[in-house]
């Protein structure tokens, strides 16, 4: 089993611009100004160690991002906090490309904050999470909703034989 997990409005928060991320139209000072998703770090900490290190980010974004994305993560020693390996982020430049990296790279659950990424993986990822869903009219199968962080690796720890869960007895459920 290997996680999958997206980063901009999943991990890097949408903070206060307009963009995917505030900090892709600002200034490489902004960028790193931009914080984390509430509970990110650790709840990311806990999935990593109940994957046995098997995690992965999947982001897509151009050049320019890319290497924001790399400072920002160093900036707020992400890699350092969850244990995920620096050499374990992989990039882009088209959303459905997510799905062939998860092909390729042994994925079973994903973690993203958008469907239509999660549909192309219909099929090739047996686990998929939609971060930041909110409630409201009964989703399709092929994904579980989440909220927030908690909600996440509750969702995605009750898959995996073994773990346990983060977020105490009620499972995260919402």
């Amino acid at each position: 089993m290997t996680l999958g997990i997206d980063i901009g409005r999943v991990i890097i928060s949408a903070g206060g611009g307009s963009h995917d991320t505030s900090f892709i139209g600002g200034t490489a000072e902004a960028a790193l100004a931009t914080p984390p998703m509430e509970g990110a770090f650790d709840h990311i900490a806990r999935l990593v160690e109940a994957f046995s290190g098997r995690a992965w980010l999947v982001s897509k974004c151009g050049p320019r991002i890319q290497e924001r994305t790399r400072r920002w993560l160093e900036h707020h020693r992400f890699h350092e906090w969850t244990g995920l390996h620096p050499e374990r982020v992989v990039f882009c430049l088209e959303r459905p490309q997510k799905a062939e990296h998860c092909e390729r790279l042994g994925i079973t659950h994903f973690i993203d904050d958008r469907a239509d990424v999660l549909d192309a993986m219909r099929g090739r990822v047996p686990h998929l999470f939609l971060f930041a869903a909110q409630p409201g009219p009964a989703a399709p199968d092929w994904y579980e909703p989440v909220p927030d962080w908690s909600h996440a690796a509750a969702a995605v720890l009750r898959t995996v034989p073994g773990a346990s869960d983060p977020a105490g007895p009620d499972g995260g459920r919402w």
